[in-house]
């Protein structure tokens, strides 16, 4: 792997995570046409992962600080009888809400981990997943206006957004798009909607990193790739952390079609190469 092939792959996994046009369909379409293999390109995946999870701290360090303090005064509550108290406050009422939706991406993930990994081998899959992205994106602006603050949020809502969390581990489904998605027909307010999408984004991350650990660093990792992974990890932290602040923006100016286009445009070009010329 070049260092070019490195910040390539660094700059589209950053971009791509978090803004709604799916970073595991770019990868494994980019993987294809530049014909990326090897054995320390699932290594160099994981890596890749770590490093948007860092911009996923730095943009919300001081609501994720606050969920860990909230954390240790949940548990102290349940082991000194007082319960849950779900209501307390918005920060925990927000921590919980988080824990319930990775329940229903952690379960699909593990059931189906075969399937899904048998469609990052289908260029057809992550055509008609990048079409699927679009459609639900444009519908989303269209359909949904949302107003629902943190304290009104239900269980279901949680359950809803995990779900969708779950099925954008099809490549070519935006992780942060179905999320995001799942927010505003759940009838969450803008602002709440995407901060929930990319909180939730850091169990999802850090479960497929250590699920995937073993496997990626099992024959350890060749020292010529280790300059270049170190340069693709640092490209998709900083690229991360500006697909972040820029998501937050087009949410809130109501823009998030615009990646429909994008979607759809790229999502066709695959169905069509895969029909004539795969």
């Amino acid at each position: 792997m070049s260092i070019f092939e490195a910040v390539l792959l660094g700059l589209v996994q950053g971009l791509a995570e978090f803004l709604p046009v799916s970073s595991s369909g770019h990868l494994a379409l980019l993987q294809h046409f530049f014909g990326i293999e090897g054995e320390n390109v699932l290594a160099f995946a994981v890596l890749l992962h770590v490093g948007t999870l860092v911009s996923v701290f730095i943009v919300y360090w001081n609501d994720i600080y606050h969920l860990f303090i909230e954390l240790g005064s949940v548990t102290r509550d349940i082991f000194t009888g007082k319960g849950l108290r779900m209501n307390l406050n918005p920060t925990r009422k927000l921590g919980i809400m988080i824990i319930v939706a990775t329940i229903p991406t952690a379960l699909i993930g593990l059931l189906f981990k075969d399937v899904f990994a048998a469609m990052y081998l289908s260029l057809m899959a992550i055509g008609v997943g990048l079409l699927v992205t679009g459609t639900v994106l444009w519908l989303s602006e269209r359909l949904v206006k949302g107003t629902k603050q943190i304290g009104e949020m239900k269980f279901i809502h949680a359950v809803l957004i995990g779900i969708c969390q779950s099925i954008a581990i099809s490549p070519g489904v935006s992780r942060s798009g179905a999320t995001l998605v799942g927010g505003l027909f759940s009838g969450l307010d803008r602002n709440l909607a995407v901060k929930f999408a990319f909180l939730i984004s850091i169990p999802s991350i850090l479960g497929s990193v250590i699920i995937e650990a073993p496997d990626a660093f099992r024959g350890g990792i060749s020292m010529d790739l280790a300059f270049p992974i170190i340069i693709g990890v640092i490209v998709a932290a900083v690229s991360g952390f500006f697909a972040i602040k820029t998501m937050i923006k087009v949410v809130s100016n109501k823009k998030l079609y615009y990646f429909s286009f994008y979607t759809w445009a790229l999502g066709t070009i695959v169905i069509a190469y895969t029909i004539f010329m795969g």
